[in-house]
C-alpha cells in the first residue's frame, strides 16, 4: 500500500520510516494533520500524547473533530483512524499532560519529537530535554490569528518574526543559555487582530503547519 511512496523515495528509505518511532505532543489543529501525514508515510511507531477531548469548538479546524467524536479523547480517535489505514503503524497513546517532570520517559525512547502543543512551558521543557539528550525534534509555533498558509515556513527559532509565541520562547531559550539548533514551523504573516476574547482560527493554516512539520521529519529520517 506504500507502492507510490516507494517509487518516490525508494524501498530502503521506506524501510527506514517503518523502523522509526516518532513522538507527537498535542494532536489538535496542527498535531492531528501531522500525525495523519506521518502515518500515511509509513512511520512504524507513533506515540501520541494529549489529555484533551474533542469539543464542538474544534470542528472548524481539527482532523479528529466530528459530531460523532465530541467528548472522546483525541488520541483515541486518531489511533482508530490510523489503524483503519492498515499500514501496520503501531500507535501508542497517552492521556497525560506533559510536564518537565514526566517528559523524559517519552523523549528518550524515540527517534524524533514533534511538539504541537499549546503550552509555552511544555514547549520549552521539550526543547531543553531534546537538546540535552541529542534527540531530533521540531516545534510548531502559533497558528492562531493567521490567515495565509503560504506565510508558514520551517526556520530556526532565532530567525522567526511576527510570531508572539516564538518571541516568548526565544526569550526563554536566551535566558536559559540553551545551545543548539532549534527548528520550528512559524508564520511570517504580519500580526493582525482578527479577534480579541477568543483566538481566531481556520482549517488551513494549522493543517499546513502540521504537514510541513511531518514533511520535515520524513525528510530528515530519510537523510540519516
Amino acid at each position: 500500500m506504500l507502492e507510490r511512496l516507494n517509487l518516490l523515495i525508494g524501498k530502503e528509505n521506506v524501510e527506514k520510516l517503518k523502523r522509526s518511532k516518532v513522538l507527537v505532543i498535542g494532536v489538535g489543529g496542527v498535531g492531528g494533520y501531522a500525525v495523519e501525514s506521518l502515518a500515511r508515510s509509513g512511520i512504524g511507531t507513533l506515540i501520541l500524547v494529549d489529555h484533551d477531548v474533542v469539543e464542538p469548538s474544534n470542528i472548524n479546524r481539527q482532523l479528529v473533530a466530528l459530531q460523532s467524536t465530541i467528548g472522546r479523547y483525541k488520541v483515541d480517535v486518531l489511533k482508530e483512524r490510523i489503524e483503519d489505514m492498515g499500514l501496520g503503524t503501531e500507535v501508542i497513546v497517552s492521556y497525560e499532560f506533559v510536564t518537565k517532570e514526566n517528559l523524559e520517559a517519552y523523549v528518550n525512547q524515540v527517534d524524533y519529537v514533534l511538539d504541537a502543543c499549546d503550552t509555552l512551558k511544555t514547549k520549552f521543557a521539550l526543547i531543553e530535554s531534546c537538546l540535552a539528550s541529542n534527540i531530533s525534534f521540531i516545534s510548531c509555533m502559533g497558528t492562531g490569528n493567521k490567515l495565509d498558509p503560504a506565510k508558514l515556513e520551517i526556520i530556526e527559532l532565532s530567525k522567526t518574526s511576527y510570531d508572539p509565541l516564538a518571541k516568548k520562547l526565544r526569550k526563554m531559550v536566551q535566558d536559559a543559555k540553551l545551545k543548539g539548533k532549534i527548528m520550528v514551523v512559524s508564520s511570517k504573516e504580519e500580526k493582525k487582530v482578527y479577534g480579541e476574547s477568543v483566538i481566531p482560527s481556520n482549517s488551513f493554516v494549522p493543517a499546513t503547519a502540521g504537514m510541513l512539520a511531518a514533511s520535515y521529519i520524513i525528510r530528515k529520517i530519510i537523510e540519516k
